[in-house]
């Protein structure tokens, strides 16, 4: 885990779940990132991917997606 740096702009505080198969509505388990933040970039119904990196993951954005994480930041500069 890097922490903060140039050009990271922190967005907030996330909820980090392992949500259970067969519990809450879970038809498989996985992993819940909650920030509400997050729907700024990556809205409800669209797909991302994940990948490892040491101490945490990384999402990947597509397209669009960047644009909105951008525009994101710098109402946060």
């Amino acid at each position: 885990m890097s922490g903060p740096g140039k050009g990271k702009i922190k967005i907030g505080k996330a909820d980090v779940y392992v949500h259970l198969k067969g519990e809450s509505g879970a038809t498989v388990t996985h992993i819940d990132v909650e920030l509400d933040e997050l729907n700024k970039i990556i809205k409800p119904g669209e797909n991302t991917y994940v990948g490892a990196k040491h101490g945490g993951v990384f999402l990947g954005l597509k397209k669009e997606m960047i644009e909105r994480a951008e525009r994101l930041a710098k109402k946060k500069k």
